[in-house]
């Protein structure tokens, strides 16, 4: 809305049309891409108070189910994040206008559980309807991951809406391949106004889960196209790799990020030290860059300084925001008017 002395100079230059020039005004005020919401801790106190432990009960169920799970749900908040903003656009499913971030390059053989998200939703909206954004459910549920698997617990802030759209695009050019070294890491991270902490221990992430062997089969046989394994892995856990992931075998084989997959902890580091590092973006870290060095060893003999430094770059990644108007979906794979705009692309 504009404020009085706005209005005033308008009518002293004496434009045409005033009233409808402050209506056009207001109209793109409220669609401009500088709207942004307040996000709280408590946000649901009132509204649905129930919600967070609903997240926290649903979650446990499926660790109990699958213990893989609950890491691959925590990854949704990396992957929904540095896309758009924490805005839930990597929970849509792809339609006929619209290409979904779950079918970009970096997601399609990363990301899986969406399943989870799904009950957790139903759960939450049984309770309270219309109220808890799918995206602020992601962000619960990456939290309940790592202090469900043993790592540490904190308050997060809420009060997101979702995207009413998704940019499969965005996803491709954003998220880092497993081939990623720490120079590119660091630049990514740069452009979020992220620090090179906040990178070393949010890749602490990979403390928990699991990867395929398609992620690492070039560190194996042909690091760099050189047609040699990477020099930075350790004897044994290289023997170790090879039985795993066996040249021209199964690509689809999965082993831990760590020696400890589900346990969080600051294992992650101390084999990233002994040079015992799953996925060559996760080895970079120490092997290749003096900045990110000095971090992994201090988190690897440190794990409360890795604990703390870990909680401090969720909670700024999960501060990243879509600053456009969204909403609150009923259902986290579809935005609540997509069966309308397909009823009419079938009709005309």
């Amino acid at each position: 809305m504009l404020k009085p002395k706005q209005a005033e100079t308008l009518t002293m230059l004496n434009l045409p049309n005033l009233s409808l020039l402050i209506s056009l005004l207001c109209h793109v005020s409220i669609l401009s891409p500088l709207y942004a919401r307040e996000l709280q801790i408590g946000y649901y106190t009132e509204t649905c108070p129930d919600a967070e432990s609903i997240v926290r009960e649903v979650m446990w169920r499926a660790m109990i189910r699958e213990p893989r799970s609950v890491a691959s749900v925590m990854r949704l908040q990396f992957h929904d994040c540095f896309v758009n903003g924490c805005d839930g656009s990597v929970l849509l499913d792809e339609t006929e206008t619209m290409l979904g971030e779950k079918e970009a390059l970096s997601n399609v053989n990363s990301l899986r559980s969406f399943e989870v998200i799904d009950a957790i939703k139903e759960a939450v909206e049984d309770s309270c309807p219309g109220v808890v954004s799918c995206a602020d459910i992601i962000i619960m549920a990456s939290r309940d991951a790592v202090a469900l698997s043993g790592g540490p617990y904190w308050n997060v802030k809420l009060g997101r809406e979702d995207s009413l759209d998704a940019s499969q695009d965005d996803s491709s050019d954003i998220m880092p391949s497993p081939r990623a070294n720490a120079t590119m890491l660091i630049d990514l991270f740069n452009r979020f106004n992220l620090t090179i902490t906040d990178l070393v221990a949010l890749s602490g992430s990979h403390s928990i889960g699991e990867a395929r062997c398609f992620s690492i089969v070039f560190r194996l046989y042909n690091q760099s196209g050189s047609g040699r394994p990477d020099p930075n892995m350790d004897a044994k856990f290289r023997n170790k790799l090879d039985q795993l992931c066996p040249k021209g075998g199964d690509e689809n084989i999965t082993g831990g990020l760590d020696f400890t997959p589900v346990k969080f902890d600051n294992q992650y580091f101390k084999d990233l030290v002994q040079l015992r590092g799953f996925l060559n973006s996760d080895q970079t870290l120490f092997s290749d860059e003096i900045r990110t060095r000095k971090l992994v060893k201090k988190f690897s003999i440190d794990q409360e300084a890795f604990f703390k430094a870990f909680i401090e770059g969720m909670v700024r990644m999960g501060d990243l925001q879509n600053r456009k108007k969204g909403e609150i979906r009923k259902n986290c794979r579809v935005a609540n008017n997509q069966r309308k705009d397909d009823l009419l692309i079938r009709v005309f």
